[in-house]
């Protein structure tokens, strides 16, 4: 008989792989942050969202919405790419938006947020070799960088742990 939290991972690296690899096709410039990037990088971490940064173009917004609407995602709120590109400063500074989030409404554990703070262009992008591709993964001084500024309780945490390992 089969673990269930096995069944749950399986399910959610199948999921990444799936998001990763559709960018990958489309040829959309990514990155991969937040807790996967955390633990790619070697420190321990559980988290269900995958989050990514693009960049702050508006063809990539609207590449990255297209690619997700394929995969059965559809955005939280009723916004399109070009409505969070062109009012992405007036999210941030007045409605504390951070992130662009896309979810599958049939299979809600299906999430992803593209964080709309960040430009790919001012990361450094590393490979990482897991689930059976290479992974683009924000360096782990980015993702350091990025936990310090959102300064939850689990960010520091992770902040913590990945400063160990430098």
């Amino acid at each position: 008989m089969f673990d269930i939290k096995y069944i749950l991972i399986y399910t959610i690296l199948m999921f990444i792989q799936k998001v990763l690899m559709a960018l990958e096709e489309a040829k959309l410039p990514y990155a991969l942050v937040g807790g996967y990037a955390v633990a790619l990088h070697g420190a321990v971490r559980g988290t269900v969202d995958v989050d990514l940064v693009i960049r702050l173009e508006s063809a990539d917004f609207e590449k990255v919405e297209q690619i997700f609407k394929k995969l059965g995602l559809v955005p939280r709120l009723p916004v399109s790419a070009k409505e969070v590109f062109e009012f992405r400063v007036e999210y941030i500074e007045n409605r504390n938006l951070i992130a662009w989030t896309f979810l599958n409404p049939n299979l809600p554990s299906e999430l992803v947020d593209v964080i709309i703070t960040e430009d790919l262009r001012d990361m450094r992008v590393v490979n990482k070799k897991a689930i059976g591709m290479n992974i683009k993964l924000a360096s782990i001084e980015d993702v350091i960088r990025m936990k310090k500024k959102a300064a939850r309780p689990q960010d520091l945490l992770d902040v913590e742990a990945l400063e160990k390992l430098l």
